[in-house]
């Protein structure tokens, strides 16, 4: 099974695409969708959808997660964050019906054992689990793959987070 992690954003979004089979998680591919902030808000929103389009063109994921947004304070960063998901979850949704979501509590959970786990501790154990030589680079990009590998650790169980 492919599975495409997706850490939404405007400005950076991450992805992530892994193999899974037989309990065991091979790395395919990362990187990040780059939005310039002097580019309009519909320019930004047209580079993503090209891109996810792309993405999905390229490597055929059969099942797509992506990290829940929670914004505590930033309303306006909310909004453009949202939009940028919205946009790659639509594009998404015209491949597959397979989309799944988690909070980053969840992902801290499954890969680390301890959902208030940090940034550096996630990412180290990304790097282990995908026996990658260097932590993924940017930020954006290792969270993406953490929500991969998030999804494929829910096997059977995957239908309790499909996205609603």
């Amino acid at each position: 099974m492919i599975v495409l992690g997706i850490d939404p954003g405007l400005a950076t979004l991450g992805w992530g695409v892994i193999e899974s089979a037989g309990g065991r998680q091979r790395l395919v591919g990362y990187g990040c969708i780059i939005t310039k902030p002097d580019q309009t808000l519909p320019a930004r929103l047209m580079a993503i959808q090209n891109e996810m389009i792309a993405l999905l063109s390229l490597y055929h994921p059969d099942e797509i997660a992506f990290e829940e947004l929670f914004f505590a304070r930033n309303v306006t960063t909310a909004l453009t964050v949202g939009a940028a998901r919205g946009v790659s979850v639509a594009v998404c949704a015209a491949q597959t019906d397979k989309l799944y979501e988690y909070t980053p509590m969840q992902v801290k959970q499954a890969i680390v054992g301890y959902g208030k786990a940090e940034k550096r501790q996630v990412q180290e154990m990304v790097k282990l689990l995908l026996h990658m030589d260097d932590i993924a680079r940017p930020d954006d990009a290792a969270d993406a793959l953490a929500i991969a590998l998030t999804h494929s650790a829910t096997g059977v169980s995957s239908a309790q987070f499909l996205m609603k």
